[in-house]
């Protein structure tokens, strides 16, 4: 992706959130030459990857396949010194944009719709062997257990959410025409470099053409200065 494509997808997000009535933490809006200037006091966002995290997943395509992802507090399962059982997210998918199918091993988490257009949640069951499992899926929603075919599309409009458990294959669509739709994510403690698995292998961090500088660091560039 281009640092340029980056900037302009960071601040339509920063947008979204506004007129959806989110305030952020302070670290989300730092400039590079604020973050520059900071030490290990900050050592938690760094350790945990708070903030920013825009990813196209190594597709090229953004418009069509991507998320823009803002962690607003985490724990660590792989480090004692954090004790936070939870995280907290905000995702943003632009109008038609989709998220590929993927399950967690180990957290657990609600997608909910905090605001702005419709979504579509697609799910399945995994089998023992990591494929797509063809049985009804239980879905819990709101406070409603159901069961629904295996690949059904789980529209959430804006208030609503779903639990994904753990092996839950999942997806996201943005229902085109609605516009873009601002997600919350509630869940344990999020670790995007071991927990995720892809039905189809692909990429989870982009690879960057600096063409401008950035607007806003991602999660995985804080300084060194940070430890």
């Amino acid at each position: 992706m281009k640092r340029s494509e980056i900037n302009k997808i960071i601040k339509n997000m920063e947008r979204l959130i506004k007129k959806e009535g989110y305030k952020l933490p302070p670290f989300c809006n730092w400039s590079v030459s604020e973050w520059n200037a900071k030490g290990k006091e900050y050592q938690e966002i760094k350790d945990n990857m708070l903030g920013w995290d825009i990813t196209d997943f190594g597709l090229n395509n953004f418009k069509e396949t991507g998320f823009a992802l803002l962690t607003l507090r985490n724990g660590n399962q792989k480090d004692e010194k954090y004790t936070k059982p939870y995280a907290e997210k905000l995702l943003m998918l632009e109008d038609g944009q989709k998220a590929p199918m993927h399950f967690h091993w180990n957290k657990m988490e609600d997608i909910i719709n905090r605001g702005g257009g419709n979504v579509f949640i697609i799910v399945y069951n995994s089998t023992p062997e990591e494929g797509l499992g063809t049985d009804d899926v239980r879905v819990l929603s709101d406070g409603r257990e159901y069961y629904v075919p295996a690949g059904t599309r789980i529209k959430l409009t804006p208030g609503m959410s779903i639990t994904i458990y753990q092996g839950l294959y999942h997806a996201f669509e943005a229902e085109k025409g609605t516009g873009a739709v601002l997600l919350g994510e509630v869940s344990m403690c999020n670790d995007d470099t071991s927990d995720n698995r892809f039905y189809e292998p692909i990429g989870r961090f982009p690879d960057i053409e600096e063409d401008e500088e950035p607007y806003r660091l991602l999660c995985n560039e804080y300084p060194e200065a940070l430890g």
